[in-house]
């Protein structure tokens, strides 16, 4: 290594490490969070789940240091290089633009999550990585980033691939990371945390909850969306509602 890459492999090393203890501690926070909420809400849900608890935290915080490097990477040449289309000056476009901005990442996202999603459950790819995150049964708020290293870098590349194209303010880039944070949680925790009324309304048809996702791992073949139900409606693999 030349004296001349050694700083700027050191501020790589940093922001990759910056970024892993950031997506790591905003997991258990937040899964935290919510296994502290189903204790009180639902006591003995999570009865006799210790040992896989601690197994989904394990294969999670490794999850997140698999996270963490992309996303270090992105956040060291947006700062010294200015590589990638995310801006501070909320007047640099249109006002308009922060919440289509924020549709078009959630809906991208939960495109290749789809996507990838269902390629993983093809037998070959389930039993080398996705057998991970279906071995929580039932999953639990701990679960929410329980993969095997091939699914977490699946979800890991899609976001910082994003800002290279899709023009967002930090803050709706912060607003999208908070969003896929929880919705990853709750969707995960066992029990509905949305009122029936919305999960059965005419919006809740088109949106992720615990209740339709719960049915994903009871019937793995179904309801492989993240956010959306978009295309589990248009492809024909949305088989409705649990009640976990």
């Amino acid at each position: 290594m030349s004296a001349s890459s050694g700083p700027g492999f050191l501020a790589i090393l940093f922001s990759v490490t910056a970024m892993t203890a950031i997506v790591g501690l905003r997991y258990l926070a937040a899964s935290g969070l919510f296994a502290w909420l189903t204790r009180h809400v639902r006591p003995g849900l999570y009865a006799g789940l210790d040992r896989q608890v601690r197994r989904e935290i394990a294969w999670s915080l490794l999850s997140a240091a698999i996270y963490g490097v992309p996303a270090g990477i992105v956040a060291w040449g947006w700062q010294r290089h200015g590589w990638t289309r995310i801006y501070v000056d909320v007047h640099a476009l249109p006002l308009w633009w922060l919440p289509l901005s924020l549709l078009a990442y959630l809906f991208l996202h939960d495109t290749w999550f789809y996507w990838t999603h269902r390629w993983l459950h093809r037998p070959r790819p389930f039993r080398l990585a996705h057998a991970v995150h279906h071995a929580s049964k039932p999953p639990t708020a701990w679960a929410a980033m329980s993969f095997h290293p091939v699914e977490a870098l699946t979800g890991a590349v899609v976001i910082p691939l994003l800002v290279f194209l899709i023009p967002i303010h930090a803050a709706m880039l912060g607003l999208v990371l908070t969003i896929m944070t929880v919705m990853g949680v709750i969707n995960h925790m066992g029990w509905e945390l949305f009122p029936r009324q919305l999960v059965h309304s005419t919006l809740g048809h088109w949106l992720i909850t615990a209740s339709h996702h719960h049915r994903h791992h009871e019937s793995y073949r179904c309801n492989y969306g993240l956010y959306f139900r978009f295309w589990d409606h248009l492809c024909g693999t949305d088989r409705g509602l649990s009640e976990p």
